[in-house]
């Protein structure tokens, strides 16, 4: 059974940072895909970051240059680093894998982590 957990996030004032990290296990294969999404109260759920195997990745465009995700393969691990959060950042934010690469970027998930909330003060 394949699970999800993760760890980090919590409450920072705005320009702070924060990391999540997200390791998978019981999965049996391969991670072609691994990433982030988040959902805000009263806001559609949405594809933070995504990332490859093999290193390749895709950002929403209102987290470009500001977050940075990465991945362990052998620890089928991966890493979201949050710089100069803005109050807007503020949701739950969800770890996703997919077992093959689908299309690019990502437009659903075939797991979901159970969410952890990042918190973002003005």
């Amino acid at each position: 059974q394949v699970q999800l957990v993760e760890s980090g996030g919590g409450l920072v004032q705005a320009g702070g940072s924060l990391s999540v990290s997200c390791a998978a296990s019981g999965t049996g294969f391969s991670i072609d895909v691994m990433g982030w999404s988040r959902q805000a109260p009263g806001r559609q759920r949405e594809v933070v970051a995504a990332i490859t195997r093999g290193g390749r990745t895709n950002y929403l465009d209102s987290v470009k240059g500001r977050f940075t995700i990465s991945r362990d393969n052998g620890k089928n691990t991966v890493y979201l680093q949050m710089n100069s959060l803005k109050p807007e950042d503020t949701a739950v934010y969800y770890c996703n894998i997919n077992r093959f690469k689908q299309t690019w970027p990502p437009q659903r998930w075939d797991y979901w982590g159970q969410g952890t909330q990042v918190t973002v003060s003005s």
